[in-house]
């Protein structure tokens, strides 16, 4: 594996200016790793290009939890050889979870690779760029302490009118399916303070809205300025006490570790927006324990419960694995019964991908993939059935809409976000973009919302 140079990490080189583009694949985190790696470029000298036709360097972040996602990258990356925008000048620099997973074995999986760096060494790409521009060595540099890059990045730049801002690092839980514990390391939280800090800088820079991630978010255990260590439902309240915060999300939560203290916070803190992301993955308590998810379906039945009496309007969402190593017709049942139950709002639901060294990789797998389908398609169909019946509720009532842009159908017209996540379409003036508005919805469509500006 290549070395990095000596370059010091507290003093990044400026480099001359360039240019450079970001892809990014998967989830939430990486859409954060991505903005940060941008504000990183920037700050060394580089100006971003929104296609990646004629980019000096090519950055892609991508995820590592389903087979998908990396088939994706690398068939991106022949596309791009295949039409020219990668050349023999072009610097590509291959990261996220993937790269922690697969290392130097990317090199071999696909020569035009330059640089592949894994979601806890982003901060250092100026450098290993530097390295393989100067020397033409290719680098492989995916192993650093989870919070160091956190302390390396310059300060974030422009979001818009929402913005992400990942709280911890990393994943202790293990289940047998997941990878993330193997690319994105032990769970280690960042301090309550250089979370706070952030979001005053995104408040300052017109964010009305900040999201929370984490792999599993409502374990965060983070260092207060006390020298206490602070729990989540903790920093939910000091959050919502930031002036100029004006709708608070996160993602992703563990049922085992929803305690109480969140849904009194829930129930306290109307800032937290109605939609909240629970991952259940099965409603059959035999995988769930094959699955290592160290609680039942009544367990998870019981909690959101819970949530809905804090919350009476509250819309749940979830994520669903159909065809889990040795699933029966009978698991897969319990798992609708409990959809039923539950009446989720949305869910991502997909196929389980194995994933190479995780404990059910090496699961018997007997039950044929179309068998699966059909299970999914199943299952899928129930969801939007209930999914939309949540949305045809709406009519007729005003909701709070955080104004993200301008529609992308209809240019007189405006996007936004109510707070149970639904996207309403409205027509109002681009100066109202970043801004909260009341909305009285007229008209609903299949996934979108059309509504009427009060």
């Amino acid at each position: 594996m290549a070395e990095l140079t000596s370059i010091s990490l507290n003093h990044p080189v400026k480099l001359q200016m360039g240019t450079f583009y970001v892809g990014v694949w998967g989830c939430q985190m990486n859409v954060y790793d991505a903005d940060r790696i941008r504000d990183l470029m920037r700050a060394a000298g580089f100006v971003e290009k929104t296609e990646p036709q004629g980019a000096d360097v090519i950055i892609l972040v991508t995820c590592a939890v389903r087979a998908k996602a990396e088939d994706k990258v690398f068939n991106q990356l022949a596309a791009w050889r295949h039409q020219g925008v990668i050349t023999k000048d072009t610097v590509v620099a291959l990261g996220g979870c993937i790269g922690s997973e697969l290392a130097d074995q990317i090199l071999k999986l696909d020569a035009t690779v330059n640089i592949v760096f894994g979601p806890r060494t982003a901060h250092r790409l100026p450098n290993m760029i530097a390295r393989c521009r100067t020397t033409g060595d290719k680098v492989v540099d995916v192993e650093a302490n989870a919070l160091e890059k956190f302390d390396a990045l310059p300060e974030q730049g422009q979001r818009g009118a929402s913005a992400f801002v990942t709280i911890m690092e990393g994943c202790s839980n293990k289940c047998s399916y997941c990878i993330v514990p193997y690319t994105r390391g032990e769970e280690e939280s960042r301090p309550e303070q250089d979370i706070l800090d952030e979001i005053v800088t995104h408040v300052a820079h017109g964010v009305k809205e900040i999201h929370l991630l984490g792999q599993n978010v409502n374990s965060y255990r983070g260092l207060t300025p006390e020298g206490t260590i602070g729990r989540f439902s903790s920093l939910l309240y000091e959050i919502a006490a930031i002036d100029g915060v004006e709708r608070l999300r996160f993602t992703t939560s563990n049922p085992m570790e929803f305690g109480d203290d969140i849904i009194q916070a829930i129930a306290d803190l109307p800032i937290i927006a109605d939609s909240i992301h629970i991952p259940v993955q099965s409603g059959s308590d035999r995988i769930l324990q094959l699955m290592r998810r160290n609680y039942t379906s009544d367990d998870y039945r019981t909690l959101i419960g819970k949530l809905r009496q804090a919350r009476p309007n509250i819309y749940i969402s979830t994520d669903i694995i159909v065809g889990f190593p040795g699933e029966t017709d009978a698991d897969f049942n319990e798992t609708m019964r409990l959809v039923d139950d539950i009446k989720f709002d949305t869910s991502f639901s997909f196929i389980y991908s194995k994933r190479p060294g995780t404990p059910a990789a090496e699961m018997a797998d007997e039950v044929p993939l179309e068998h699966k389908r059909q299970h999914l398609y199943t299952l899928q169909a129930r969801l939007e059935e209930y999914a939309t019946q949540y949305s045809q509720a709406m009519y007729g009532t005003r909701q709070r809409v955080l104004v993200e842009g301008v529609s992308r159908k209809n240019e007189h017209e405006l996007k936004g976000r109510a707070s149970n996540n639904r996207i309403v379409v409205f027509a109002g003036e681009p100066s109202l973009i970043g801004s909260l508005v009341d909305v009285d919805i007229t008209q609903v469509m299949s996934h979108t919302l059309k509504g009427q500006l009060v």
